[in-house]
């Protein structure tokens, strides 16, 4: 049994592929965006599927070929993973459901590229080699390439140049980290590096390295201020697919590297403290300048990175219940943001903007879409009845049980910045919900946002209100996550099977043996 669903592997990243030829070849629209729609539903329930095998029977690993575990292409799945892949494929659902009902998949286009994007998250989330994870990172950037300045205005045209030079930048030095990896190491393969990167100089360098470059894909400081000034400038549906796609894969990438490599090491730790609590600032407060909706929802995900990240910082007490409090974050942050951004989508399509000061008293106008921005709201911030509450609350439990003066200056930063993030979306209530009206004379009483516009919001947010209902079932899951997570004896047997290449010392290469 083990074996066959292990096979299955390769065709998470192979059907968005080869549905994505399908789409571009398909003459009629509805093919195409029934495709579009298909595709990450059905993955929904494999993730599902794949999360209930792993829980029960833990990590599954393929390498295609059937070569040996440290020269072949490597697939691998665990509970994180599949958890990984489930919210994902939900995000991405909500977003190309909206792109297909704002009118985006007009262009012929749209589909395929959409499909190719999922295309690269499922082989970066299952890939068990950093060669192939560059890979799929790099298949995951080109669609972005061409969904992120598909309109041709100009304010996208400028978006895209930043969002190629940043990505072009980080993938360098990720390439560069890759094969630094293999000159000192011989291997890339996750399961023949465990624990390489523990005390040993160059392999840490090349480590680090790879760090780098995928910390400046989910928007960390100092490399931070691309991120919420090139996603705005996109449609609310590319932006809504990057939120949940683009920056999680590296987060994913970033827990998976630092405990199957660095096997959690505790000499980093303030580092990561002092870098997440800055970056927690300025994404809390960035927000309170801004102009549009879409540009605060910007600041607000990179408020979300270094709550979840944060965490790695803080697993010497139960590395396990940190590990999964993070991972709580990372899901609620998806659906959350995700619902948020496609709301002001559905605003801006209907009344032709997302400007604050060009919007008022929406409250009485579409008291729906009023209803599901504040529920988002609520959510980002921490407040019941919605994930958000339950996030926080593991994350600065967690943080407390580990104690000392660090760990009180972290609870702190996260007190503030959640206050600072209150504001920002306070601020946005008051401008565009509350007030008077807009003019009669400019926009028709008849002109309201139209339901279908704003069900995939509504949907999204939703899935954050039942994680807050059915929290115990989601804590289980969390929980199975991050314990397979840390099992890497696991991962590296069942990744590099029973008789694995051998992989040169590393202590001998560093004393020149």
């Amino acid at each position: 049994m083990a074996d066959a669903v292990a096979q299955l592997l390769p065709l998470f990243p192979a059907v968005p592929l080869i549905a994505a030829a399908f789409a571009l070849l398909a003459p009629w629209r509805a093919v195409r965006d029934s495709i579009m729609l298909i595709i990450p539903g059905v993955g929904i329930f494999a993730g599902l599927g794949l999360l209930i095998y792993t829980m029960n029977n833990g990590v599954v690993a393929h390498t295609v070929g059937l070569y040996q575990g440290n020269v072949g292409i490597p697939f691998a799945a665990d509970a994180f993973s599949a958890l990984m892949i489930i919210t994902t494929m939900i995000v991405a659902f909500g977003a190309n459901w909206f792109a297909i009902v704002g009118g985006e998949t007009k262009s012929r286009y749209y589909p395929s590229l959409t499909l190719i994007l999922i295309t690269g998250v499922c082989g970066a989330l299952l890939t068990a080699d950093l060669f192939n994870f560059f890979v799929f990172i790099e298949v995951m950037l080109l669609p972005s390439y061409g969904l992120i300045t598909m309109s041709g205005t100009w304010s996208r045209l400028a978006a895209g140049r930043a969002f190629v030079l940043v990505n072009l930048f980080a993938s360098t030095l990720l390439v560069v980290g890759v094969g630094y990896m293999y000159s000192v190491t011989g291997a890339v393969n996750l399961g023949a590096l465990k624990g390489a990167a523990a005390g040993n100089g160059p392999v840490t360098v090349a480590a680090g390295l790879i760090l780098i470059a995928i910390t400046a894909k989910a928007g960390v400081f100092p490399v931070q201020s691309w991120l919420p000034r090139t996603y705005p400038g996109t449609s609310a549906a590319v932006m809504g697919l990057f939120s949940g796609l683009h920056t999680k894969v590296a987060v994913y990438m970033l827990y998976r590297l630092y405990v199957q490599l660095f096997d959690l090491e505790q000499r980093w730790n303030v580092m990561i403290i002092v870098i997440m609590i800055i970056s927690m600032m300025i994404g809390a407060f960035g927000g309170l300048a801004e102009n549009s909706i879409r540009r605060v929802l910007g600041y607000q995900m990179l408020n979300g990175m270094p709550f979840i990240l944060v965490m790695l910082a803080f697993t010497s007490d139960d590395p396990r219940r940190a590990l999964a409090a993070g991972i709580m974050y990372t899901i609620h942050h998806m659906l959350t943001v995700g619902s948020l951004i496609l709301a002001s989508g559905a605003i801006e399509e209907t009344y032709g903007t997302g400007l604050l000061s060009k919007l008022s008293g929406l409250a009485r106008r579409d008291p729906i879409i009023a209803w599901i921005f504040a529920a988002g709201a609520f959510s980002v911030v921490g407040f019941p009845p919605f994930s958000g509450m339950w996030g926080k609350l593991m994350i600065v439990f967690e943080i407390a049980r580990v104690g000392g003066a660090w760990a009180w200056i972290a609870i702190a930063a996260i007190i503030i910045a959640s206050f600072a993030a209150f504001l920002a979306m306070l601020r946005v209530w008051r401008k565009v919900f509350w007030g008077k009206g807009l003019p009669e004379d400019k926009v028709p009483d008849e002109l309201v946002i139209r339901k279908k516009l704003m069900a995939p919001s509504a949907a999204l947010i939703l899935g954050s209100l039942c994680m807050f209902i059915f929290s115990g079932i989601v804590l289980d899951v969390v929980d199975s996550a991050a314990e397979q997570l840390l099992d890497t004896n696991a991962y590296t047997e069942t990744v590099l099977g029973d008789e694995p290449i051998a992989v040169p010392n590393i202590d001998e290469i560093q004393e020149g043996r």
